[in-house]
Order: structure tokens, then C-alpha cells, then sequence
């Protein structure tokens, strides 16, 4: 039962097993009920036409009880006492006696008209039927019972039809119909059922095994290419994706789509400590070897050059660490954060510029967004570092209400980005030609950064070319609630 072919064929098993029961037995009740309601009607036919003849006063001995063999009659007055049955009626069950062998009654003659003589040439043996009864008109009593006819006894239906006769007398007739036919239909219909359900259920079973076998047979193509690639950790390899547009297809697809990701990721992070191990490496060589030298020789200790290496080290692992951060899906904190004073308070914290920074930021409206401060306060700065490295007389940050959201721009006039380059900048470790220089170029991580916090606060940033010239930075935050 762990196989999903053996789930799936014991699941539409039994669902085709219960849908089968259910329709077997409204299909028998059906056509028994049906088959009842023939013999209840040819009873009742034959009970009111007994009562018909008894209602008009023919004499018990002359009433035609014709085909006794298949609709046995029997006839009691108002004290259940037996007054005519058939003539091979040998005993009966379910009707209101059991009794068969008629007591004596009343003959049902009627006396000579006054007008009547024997002298009249008439034949003087016959008796005139004075009046005329009634049948009930109400619908008869039905009711299961056997009847032993001539030895042979064999199940019936009754029905029980009131009369009276001429002279006042009630009389009820059971009249018989076999039931030999309803059950013999019953019988084989259910048979056949019994017969064919397992032969068709043992089809279903087969079939649901076959088709789920041919429609899993791909996906145990994707396991074994899958385990495969675990084993071997190359994710250069790809799933096999079937030729149909199933679930099953769009199930390898979307496989073969995340093991494009993670080979991406992968590269990604390879890269990246690959870029790293780089970049810790030139400062450390540096700050070694001035230790070494002031070892050897302390009057040439480069003590500002030991800071500065020391200083941009820390900055450096400062950033890997807030990477390694990001990239582990840290959040930022559900604060408030005002930008107009993170902009204004992050400029007056930048005494050593090289260029002064202009602000437009207005101080009479509030540009509020959800998020963490030192995050955005890194963006900022990253954002005004890059511009300070680039820019060839003025630097201008700006906030502004953005529809929805909140927009900081900054602006220099430098030589600007190039359109191709517009996206490989906020690469990490990624440094234009003109700016590889350790001194000046920096790490390559702070757009890379200030990207990745911007997207973690649910905002964009993008750069462009400004409008004076140089390249002009763009950061959009939605708007606080």
C-alpha cells in the first residue's frame, strides 16, 4: 500500500465496488417492486371478478374459478368461515384463515317471480336472481402468503376484494397470483450481478494499475534524475520533461526551473566568496606586511596606512555580514522611519565630504515608511558615498512624495552610468573599469547592498541619467501605515 498504483487501484476499486452494490440493489428493488405491482394487478383483476359474479347473486357452485393453478381463490363470509375455495386448493397461508374446505351457507337462490307457474311451458328449475349486491370499490388489502395446489406449494400474492351479495351477505375474496416469476428474475439478475461484479472489479483494478503505471512512469524519471544529480551535486544536469502537457510535464518543468535557480544561486555564492576571499585578502597582505616591516624596523611604521587598512577591513566585514544577513532572509523591523530626517540627519554626519551635499527635503511634511532606520540609513549613505566618488562639483539628495509612496533621490554630476551598465552595478563585487582602484573604487558591495535592503522594505532602486548630467540614483519605499 505505499506504492501510489496500488492506492489509486484499491481507491477506484472500491469506489466502483460501492457505486455497483448501490446500483445493483436499487436495480433489484426496482424490478422486484415492478414485478410485485404485475401480480398485485392480476390478482385484484381476478378477486373483482369473482366479487363481481358473487355480487350478482350467482350461487357459490356456479361461480367460474377458472386457471386455479395460477390464481388460487378463496372466499370467507363476515366470521372468517371458509364458504368457497378453489377446486385443488389444498391449503393457504396469508390470508385472514387458513382454513380451505368451505362450511355450509346459505345457497345464493332467489324464489319464483308471482307471475310464474310450472304450467307456462317454462323450465320451472331455474331460479330468477331477485336484486343485485355491490363490490367495494375501496382498494384492496395485498398480502404475501403460499397456497398448496394439487400437492404443489409455491409462493403468492393475495389480494383481498370486499363483496356483498344480493341477499345482504359480505363476503371477501382472496385471489391468488404467483410469484414464481418475480423471484425467478430476481434470482437471476442477482446472480448475474454476483457473477460479473468481481470479473468487473477486477478489470477496474487492472486497468487503474496499468494507467497509473504509464502515467507515473515519468515522474520515476525525474526521481532517479533528481537522485542522481544529489549524488553527484552537478547541477548542470536537468530532469527528463515528457512530451505531454500534463501536471506531470509541468512538474519537470518547474523542477528543472528551480534547479536553474539553485545552480545560479550556487554561482552565485561561489562567486561571492571567491570576490570576498579577494577583497579580505588585499587589505590584510597590506596590513601584514606594514607589521612585519615595523617589526623589523619600527622608525618606518606607516601607522595612518595601518589604520586606514584596518579601517576599510572593518567596513568590509561589516558588509559581508549584512549580506550574509540579507541573504538569509532577515526582515527589517516594523517600525516607522521619517526620511526627510534620516536624509537631513545622515548629511550633517558627513563633515569629511569632499563635496557638500545639498538636501531638499522639506521639514513641514512627513515622509513615512515602515522599515528599519540603520538599514535606511545605510542605503543613504551608500547611496552619497557612491555619488561623493563620481561626482565632479556637486552632490544634491532630494525627498519627495511619490504617489503611494516615498522617493529619495540623489544626484551627481559625473560622467553618469552607462545604459548597459545600469543593472551589472547593483552586482556585488562589481566596480566599473574607472573605479577599480582600492583607494577610490571601494568593494564593489554598497549598490549591491542598498538594492537588497530596498527590495527587503518592499521599494525598487533604480538609477538613470539626471537631468544636469551625471547619474541620479533612485530609491522608492511605499508609504507607511
Amino acid at each position: 500500500m505505499r506504492s501510489v498504483r496500488a492506492r489509486a487501484a484499491l481507491g477506484a476499486t472500491l469506489v466502483v465496488a460501492v457505486a455497483l452494490v448501490g446500483a445493483g440493489l436499487a436495480v433489484l428493488l426496482v424490478l422486484r417492486a415492478n414485478l410485485i405491482g404485475q401480480a398485485d394487478l392480476q390478482a385484484e383483476v381476478v378477486a373483482r371478478e369473482v366479487a363481481g359474479e358473487l355480487a350478482t347473486g350467482t350461487p357459490y357452485g356456479e361461480v367460474e374459478l377458472d386457471d386455479e393453478e395460477d390464481h388460487p381463490v378463496q372466499v370467507t363470509d363476515e366470521e372468517d368461515r371458509v364458504v368457497l375455495v378453489s377446486k385443488d386448493l389444498r391449503a393457504v397461508t396469508g390470508t385472514t384463515t387458513s382454513g380451505v374446505t368451505p362450511v355450509p351457507a346459505p345457497s345464493v337462490t332467489a324464489s319464483p317471480s308471482p307471475g310464474d307457474d310450472d304450467d307456462d311451458g317454462d323450465d320451472g328449475g331455474d331460479t330468477a336472481r331477485p336484486g343485485r349486491g355491490q363490490v367495494s370499490n375501496d382498494d384492496p388489502d395485498f398480502s404475501d402468503g403460499t397456497a398448496t395446489v394439487d400437492r404443489t406449494t409455491a409462493d403468492y400474492r393475495f389480494a383481498a376484494v370486499e363483496a356483498t351479495t344480493p341477499d345482504g351477505v359480505t363476503l371477501t375474496v382472496h385471489a391468488g397470483a404467483p410469484l414464481a416469476a418475480e423471484q425467478e428474475a430476481v434470482g437471476t439478475v442477482r446472480g448475474a450481478m454476483l457473477t460479473g461484479l468481481p470479473v468487473l472489479l477486477l478489470v477496474v483494478a487492472g486497468v487503474t494499475w496499468l494507467v497509473t503505471r504509464r502515467a507515473l512512469r515519468p515522474v520515476e524519471g525525474i526521481r532517479r534524475e533528481m537522485a542522481a544529480i544529489t549524488a553527484s551535486e552537478d547541477l548542470t544536469r536537468r530532469v527528463p520533461e515528457p512530451d505531454s502537457r500534463d501536471e506531470i510535464a509541468a512538474l519537470a518543468r518547474t523542477t528543472n526551473e528551480t534547479l536553474t535557480a539553485l545552480e545560479a544561486s550556487v554561482g552565485r555564492q561561489r562567486r561571492f566568496v571567491a570576490d570576498a576571499s579577494h577583497e579580505l585578502r588585499s587589505p590584510i597582505a597590506s596590513l601584514r606586511t606594514q607589521l612585519e616591516v615595523a617589526e623589523a624596523h619600527p622608525e618606518l611604521l606607516d601607522l595612518p596606512g595601518a589604520v586606514a587598512d584596518t579601517v576599510r577591513l572593518q567596513a568590509l566585514a561589516a558588509d559581508l555580514l549584512l549580506l550574509a544577513r540579507l541573504d538569509a532572509g532577515e526582515r527589517p523591523g516594523g517600525g516607522t522611519v521619517e526620511l526627510g530626517a534620516l536624509v537631513r540627519e545622515e548629511v550633517s554626519q558627513r563633515t569629511g565630504d569632499r563635496i557638500a551635499v545639498a538636501v531638499e527635503a522639506p521639514e513641514g511634511e512627513a515622509f513615512e515608511v515602515n522599515g528599519s532606520r540603520g538599514q535606511l540609513a545605510r542605503v543613504v549613505g551608500n547611496l552619497l558615498d557612491n555619488a561623493q566618488r563620481h561626482a565632479g562639483t556637486s552632490v544634491a539628495v532630494s525627498v519627495a512624495a511619490d504617489g503611494r509612496g516615498v522617493r529619495v533621490e540623489v544626484r551627481d554630476d559625473g560622467d553618469g552610468v552607462p545604459e548597459e551598465e545600469r543593472e551589472r552595478i547593483f552586482e556585488r563585487f562589481v566596480r566599473l573599469d574607472d573605479a577599480r582602484s582600492r583607494d577610490d573604487g571601494g568593494a564593489g558591495l554598497g549598490l549591491a547592498i542598498a538594492r537588497d535592503v530596498a527590495a527587503r522594505h518592499g521599494g525598487t532602486l533604480t538609477v538613470h541619467r539626471a537631468d544636469g548630467g551625471g547619474a541620479a540614483f533612485l530609491l522608492r519605499l511605499p508609504r507607511g501605515s
